[in-house]
């Protein structure tokens, strides 16, 4: 009888089969068919290519269900089979494992985005993978591998989903990554596996999108982050077409070189993926023998690690002191409060520009505002943050259904502010907590109030503690709040903090304060707040809860950081300081927010300045007011769009290519340019701005995968293109039509999965052959150079903004 999963991961490296949609195609899967219909109507297939895998020596079989979610079944009008479909597939699956192998339920992506980026909502996500997974679970699958995800925030919806159905199954968790180190939509691969890890995965890695080579360098760097075993499963190189077939060129010796650093890296399932045959599962079969090792977990040196969908922030151990801001909360703040009674974010995303500019490493938010419906505002903040900058969030609030909307609307690994020793909070908080992944703020009060002394703020925060790990809550996910009593009225207040931190830090546990409370109702408070932070630091505080904009503040920080040797080499400091004199006012470098020119051309504080800004900034609700500015300047429709807002868009085109910027900011753009023409359209009798040209769009037959279409489309229609979009799985005769109806300037086509590859091929012979004169341009996760190169197309992107800019580049030609 075999062991249990997670048991036979620890003792010994373990082997994961190949490709499946490869193997089918071969055995007459047909271009727009369901591999997963195949379980009911060809299972003999789906069981000869398991028994091939299992022949070649894999440990761990897949099962035929990585579309089988009921938005992908649907497309094929098998929506009403969802559960069947599962079932059938570990089934199948399980008769020839046997006692020889184990089974992986396997589940992808829906297809779409979740919100805000897309329009899909985290509870419509967390239902649609609670369907399948139940199925797969129920089936009797040994382990579930999600793969292939391209959406930090919806494989965060899919593990959750699993998380409540089961708290035991095991769960493998692999995001896809492009060549540049980042998910499609910017994930790097330590905030990809802090989310996973906090949000329930057994298990973390790679698959799809890269070789052997790329897998290693991303499993490197989860590896810093994350104790968990590691997953490698990687293609068989790049696909190139070969007489008329897509085919990988990665040999099965190529797909064995990393195999000693991957062991050595903690990897304890090695596979394939695109491309992968029997015969590359055999060569990593043979290769592991005689290299196997007991699994040595990272220890945990007690980080706080928290997460945004672009970046991570650490608290504690060797770290500098986080700087958490403060100035998202609406306390003293009237015009804050009244846009949140409005429904508006502007206050939110300004500050959320400007104090990450300014140094802070985690965005504190809160928006208690009497009369408001909190949730709604909690999710409208957490959406405007998280589209405006990269820095992980505080959710800040007293109200558990405000911090639920916020944990479901954040894109990655939060810290909760905050819990208390109070039994009421404790019941509410912790379970939401532990059902999310977030960390915990604990503030060192219960039911009896503050203690007046530390012993008692000790006590608070072992209770705390004993009362989390029970709940399932990491030490390390806790930093406790020793509470700031203003001096002025408790003249011992600062005393009893600062021993506090000290003993709480002599527990293993990370500390935080909010600093300001210490100066209230003192005159020149930033002289007061910033001795007593530095004191602080000293006494071991590794967070702290500030306005950044306070020059003190962040000069006691930066010259604390060096005296704790904790800015090495005096680097951060002297980056800050250099060149100026005691007193100075230190200004933010150009380039490190909002705050970079747009262009040389434009005035910044002029109304061409100010609407470029907008469309970088993503500032919805300014935009509108911004044009009608501008046209009461006399500025013509075509002068506000070319000399403003399509400066703007370049600046964003620009920052996205050099790293900057990632995909959600775009669409935020997106939609900021969107709303402006709208507005500008008002103005012309035609109805429309003269248009860049005429472009046509499809997903090619066979292909039901239309993320990276639809983002180009909303990216072309902004930039000025009329576009004629002919949506998903479109056979090669309809392109042509519609491209010789339209009299079009460019086709553009897109593939996400090798097996449509091909039908790129036919569309672009296709159009030759008839002598339509339109440029033809392909691109997708699988799409290389080389590929639009044999096949003959005109233009290769490899993302939409490189699309839109290739575009306009050989138009003007």
């Amino acid at each position: 009888m075999k062991m249990p999963f997670m048991q036979a991961v620890r003792e010994r490296v373990l082997v994961l089969d190949g490709a499946m949609g490869t193997m089918l195609q071969e055995r007459g899967l047909k271009a727009g068919q369901s591999p997963e219909e195949m379980n009911l109507t060809a299972p003999e297939v789906v069981a000869g290519v398991h028994r091939a895998y299992l022949e070649a020596g894999a440990d761990i079989i897949v099962t035929n269900t990585f579309g089988g979610t009921k938005a992908k079944l649907e497309h094929y009008g098998l929506g009403d089979q969802v559960a069947r479909i599962n079932a059938e597939a570990v089934r199948i699956a399980r008769e020839v494992a046997g006692e020889d192998a184990y089974v992986a339920g396997s589940i992808g992506p829906t297809g779409r985005f979740v919100e805000p980026v897309g329009d899909m909502s985290f509870d419509e996500a967390h239902a649609l993978f609670t369907e399948q997974a139940k199925a797969l679970i129920d089936a009797g699958c040994d382990v579930i591998s999600l793969e292939t995800f391209l959406d930090i925030k919806e494989i965060r919806a899919a593990l959750i989903a699993i998380r409540e159905l089961s708290a035991d199954i095991p769960v493998i968790a692999m995001l896809t990554f492009e060549e540049k180190g980042r998910s499609v939509l910017g994930s790097p691969p330590e905030a990809a596996a802090i989310t996973l890890e906090a949000a329930g995965a057994s298990m973390v890695g790679s698959n799809c999108g890269l070789g052997v080579d790329g897998i290693y360098d991303i499993l490197c760097a989860m590896r810093k982050v994350t104790s968990l075993p590691l997953i490698s499963q990687a293609n068989a190189g790049l696909p190139i077409l070969r007489d008329g077939v897509t085919v990988f060129p990665g040999t099965p010796d190529e797909m064995t070189a990393y195999h000693d650093r991957m062991i050595g890296l903690g990897v304890r399932v090695i596979g394939g993926c695109c491309g992968t045959t029997p015969a590359h599962i055999s060569a990593i079969k043979e290769a592991l023998s005689g290299r196997q090792a007991p699994f040595a977990p990272k220890a945990d040196d007690g980080t706080t690690w928290v997460s945004s969908r672009g970046s991570f922030a650490a608290i504690g151990a060797k770290h500098p002191v986080a700087l958490i801001g403060e100035r998202i909360n609406p306390t003293g703040k009237k015009l804050y409060s009244q846009e949140l009674r409005e429904g508006k974010v502007s206050y939110i995303r300004r500050e959320a520009l400007e104090q990450t500019e300014l140094g802070a490493t985690l965005l504190d938010v809160n928006v208690g505002t009497p009369g408001i419906d909190e949730p709604a505002a909690m999710e409208r903040a957490v959406f405007c943050v998280t589209g405006a900058v990269q820095t992980p969030l505080v959710l800040d609030s007293s109200s558990p259904q405000a911090l639920e909307a916020g944990l479901k609307s954040a894109d990655g690994k939060v810290l909760i502010n905050s819990v208390n020793g109070e039994e009421k909070s404790l019941a509410a908080i912790l379970p939401l907590a532990k059902k999310y992944g977030a960390a915990l703020v604990c503030l060192t009060l219960d039911d009896a109030g503050i203690p007046a002394e530390a012993e008692g703020r000790v006590a608070v925060a072992q209770k705390i503690a004993q009362r989390a790990g029970a709940a399932g809550i990491k030490r390390s996910d806790l930093v406790v709040d020793c509470l700031t009593l203003t001096v002025s009225a408790e003249p011992k207040g600062a005393l009893v903090a600062l021993e506090a931190v000290r003993h709480v830090s002599g527990l293993k546990l990370n500390t935080t304060l909010g600093v300001s409370n210490i100066s209230f109702g003192l005159p020149c408070r930033p002289l007061i707040s910033s001795t007593f932070f530095s004191m602080a630091m000293a006494a071991g505080l590794t967070s702290a809860i500030v306005n950044v904009k306070e020059a003190p503040m962040m000069s006691a920080w930066r010259s604390s950081m060096v005296l704790l040797g904790k800015d090495v080499n005096a680097a951060c400091y002297i980056d800050a300081y250099r060149g100026q004199s005691v007193g100075a006012t230190v200004q933010p470098a150009a380039g490190a927010g909002g705050a970079v020119p747009v262009a040389e051309t434009v005035e910044p504080e002029g109304i061409r300045g100010r609407l470029a800004k907008a469309v970088i900034n993503g500032e919805l609700e300014a935009v509108v007011p911004l044009v009608e500015e501008a046209l009461a300047e006399g500025l013509s429709p075509m002068q506000i769009s070319s000399e403003a807002l399509l400066v703007g868009l370049d600046e964003v085109g620009r920052r996205f290519g050099n790293g900057s910027f990632f995909l959600p900011q775009v669409m935020v753009s997106a939609d900021t340019m969107k709303a402006a023409f709208a507005r500008l359209k008002q103005e012309l009798s035609s109805g429309g701005l003269k248009s860049l040209g005429k472009i046509l769009m499809a997903t090619v037959e066979g292909d039901i995968h239309d993320i990276g279409k639809n983002i180009l489309v909303t990216l072309l229609e902004n930039n000025g293109f009329e576009v004629i979009d002919l949506g998903k799985n479109v056979p090669a005769e309809r392109i042509l039509d519609a491209a010789r109806s339209h009299q079009v300037d460019a086709v553009g086509l897109s593939a996400l999965m090798t097996t449509t590859m091909a039908q790129m091929d036919k569309v672009v012979a296709l159009l030759k052959a008839e002598g339509v004169k339109s440029f033809t341009m392909v691109g997708g996760a699988v799409v290389t150079q080389q590929y639009a190169d044999e096949i003959g197309a005109d233009l290769y992107a490899k993302d939409a903004m490189e699309a839109v800019a290739r575009i306009k580049e050989l138009l003007a030609k």
